[in-house]
């Protein structure tokens, strides 16, 4: 019986998906650890979901390999193949015979099925725990444009996700980046904006200037970055689509290094005037502008906490790169990096816990992570130059460009877990750096 209290999520992208519980059902404690990583990943099966309507099936198997890449690219859980199934999904509704799936060792099992009317597709998905017999929360449903399949994908995902973790998921989230092509002596650098899988990439500038650091906002809806296209490197501030473009701080004879609030309503960002630079806070609507450090050293690379009350950001006035916290209006910052090398490009994780950074030290780039007072310092990844790193949605992962040595190398993204763990690389059409998360779309 459907439940009729409905809730519905109006999303940044142009599609609207609806979502809503359909089905109580009783809680299970199936539950995957993962605060100190997980050695074995959890096994889990997911057959293809049943069509509702006839020309439904294409979709359903679509949606249903969206799933199951999501979660098993996680490194926190393996698929059980469709060879391996003994039991089949044909009825949505009827009863799970779970001795099929405990034959084949599934913990969780993922049951969906998929309606078509015109351009809007339907779908339904239940999640189980097969050792208990029970399911875990609520069937859910939602509703949209079929076009947005892998949304639709994606947000099944993140509900497993969350279920099966007690984390919020980050699927259904976006990446602004850098597309990189040609030859390194030339290269042609674009901004661009995609699934954080790598998927339905766009181009959002064309290359005609060259631009670095695209950062989204959380909600996915502006892109800052910096352009070199009036020669000296100034702020620009655009709309997802391209749309609405305008330098951020007109009186800036150069300005670089933007980052949102959680909010959007303001940006932190660097001012070079003489010899030092500087950081500044703008409002991102009226471009109204304070500055917040003054000193004769490099102060860049600021980002906000999630409260807004405090910003890290990148200094060598202790004599090299370190990081330091400052309150968000400005006053005397606090260095919390003292290990050996140099600190750079310092991101405040989304949960407030941690800032991630890149390290220098020994000859080689590391993506690393602390907590905000400096402690608990853990060096993720090591290679000839890893940087930029940017927070999942959800502070478990993060994402970075690793550099390749050689005339024909260049930059491409990679993510890894915050355990050190699943070092991934996402794909790209070609060269890719300065990767920025969004926050989850809605």
């Amino acid at each position: 019986m459907v439940n009729r209290l409905r809730r519905t999520l109006i999303l940044a992208a142009p599609a609207v998906l609806a979502l809503r519980p359909f089905a109580s059902v009783a809680q299970s404690p199936l539950r995957i650890e993962i605060t100190e990583g997980v050695v074995q990943p959890m096994p889990f099966a997911a057959p293809f979901f049943v069509a509702d309507t006839p020309m439904a099936a294409d979709l359903a198997g679509r949606i249903t390999q969206v799933v199951i890449d999501d979660l098993t690219g996680t490194g926190l859980f393996r698929e059980i193949p469709s060879s391996a199934h003994i039991g089949r999904i044909t009825n949505f509704d009827a009863p799970v015979q779970f001795a099929d799936w405990k034959a084949i060792n599934a913990q969780a099992l993922v049951t969906g099925a998929v309606g078509l009317s015109g351009d809007r597709a339907q779908v339904r998905f239940r999640l189980w725990d097969v050792f208990a017999q029970t399911g875990l929360g609520e069937g859910l449903q939602f509703q949209g444009p079929a076009s947005s399949w892998r949304r639709l994908g994606h947000k099944i995902a993140d509900q497993v996700y969350a279920r099966l973790t007690g984390e919020g998921g980050y699927f259904d989230s976006k990446v602004a980046y850098v597309a990189e092509s040609g030859p390194k002596s030339t290269r042609r650098k674009r901004i661009a904006v995609m699934d954080y899988d790598g998927a339905n990439a766009v181009a959002v500038t064309d290359g005609s200037s060259l631009v670095v650091t695209p950062r989204l906002s959380i909600k996915g809806r502006q892109i800052l970055y910096t352009s070199y296209e009036q020669g000296a490197p100034k702020i620009f501030i655009m709309n997802a689509d391209g749309g609405g473009r305008r330098v951020l701080d007109a009186e800036a004879g150069m300005s670089f290094a933007p980052s949102f609030s959680a909010d959007g309503s303001r940006v932190v960002y660097t001012v070079s005037e003489g010899a030092g630079s500087d950081i500044f806070v703008a409002e991102a609507g009226s471009g109204g502008r304070q500055r917040l450090t003054r000193s004769a050293s490099i102060d860049t690379a600021p980002s906000f906490s999630p409260d807004g009350l405090r910003i890290c950001f990148e200094s060598d006035r202790s004599g090299g790169q370190q990081i330091y916290v400052m309150p968000a209006g400005g006053g005397e910052p606090d260095r919390i990096s003292f290990g050996d090398g140099r600190y750079a490009t310092p991101v405040w994780s989304p949960r407030g816990d941690m800032i991630a950074f890149t390290k220098i030290v020994g000859g080689r780039f590391h993506i690393g992570v602390m907590r905000t007072d400096g402690s608990g310092e853990q060096l993720l990844t090591a290679s000839y130059i890893d940087e930029g790193p940017t927070w999942a949605p959800n502070g478990r992962v993060l994402m970075f460009f690793r550099e390749t040595p050689g005339d024909s190398g260049g930059p491409r993204v990679q993510s890894v877990d915050i355990t050190g763990r699943n070092l991934r690389e996402v794909p790209t059409a070609g060269f890719a750096s300065d990767p920025s998360w969004s926050g989850l779309l809605g």
